[in-house]
C-alpha cells in the first residue's frame, strides 16, 4: 500500500510538473530581461503581428517582476487598447535610444478607448497598473536590455 502511495504521489508530482511547463510555455512568447531605473523585469517579448495583437489579453493576473515588451521593430506612432485585457497596465512607451518617452498610468481593463503614443515610438513596455508610480518611473529615463 506504501509504495501505491508513493507511486500515485511521484505521479502527480510530475503532472503538476508537466502542467506548469506546458502553461509557462503556452503563451509562446520568447522571454527576456530588462532593467528600467535599476529594477529588472521579466518580460515576454510580443514581436511579431501576431504576438503585439495577442498581448497581455485574457490574463488575470502578472508577477510584480513581469511584464511585456512590444517590439515593433522601427520608431512609429502606436495605439494600444485595452480590449479583453482583464488587468490594469501601466504603458511605458520608448523610443529607440531607449528613452522613455510617456507613461500611460493605470489603464482601464478591457477598455476599447485608444491609447496613443505621444510620439513615434520602437517599444512598449506593459507592466502592472501602479508600478510606475510605485517605483518613480518618468519620462526621460533609460531602458537597458532592449533589443538592438
Amino acid at each position: 500500500m506504501k509504495s501505491f502511495i508513493q507511486m500515485t504521489l511521484v505521479v502527480c508530482f510530475i503532472s503538476a510538473a508537466v502542467v506548469a511547463g506546458l502553461n509557462a510555455k503556452a503563451t509562446g512568447f520568447e522571454r527576456s530581461r530588462i532593467l528600467v531605473d535599476g529594477e529588472v523585469y521579466n518580460v515576454e517579448m510580443a514581436v511579431t503581428p501576431e504576438e503585439r495583437s495577442r498581448g497581455l489579453m485574457f490574463r488575470t493576473e502578472m508577477a510584480n517582476d513581469a511584464g511585456m515588451l512590444f517590439d515593433f521593430g522601427g520608431a512609429r506612432d502606436i495605439s494600444m487598447w485595452m480590449k479583453n485585457t482583464f488587468i490594469s497596465l501601466d504603458m511605458l512607451f520608448i523610443d529607440g535610444s531607449g528613452t522613455i518617452v510617456g507613461i500611460e498610468k493605470r489603464t482601464v481593463p478591457q477598455s476599447e478607448t485608444i491609447i496613443p503614443s505621444p510620439k513615434p515610438v520602437r517599444f512598449v513596455l506593459e507592466l502592472n497598473g501602479g508600478t510606475a508610480d510605485k517605483m518613480g518611473f518618468e519620462v526621460g529615463e533609460k531602458v537597458e536590455g532592449l533589443p538592438r
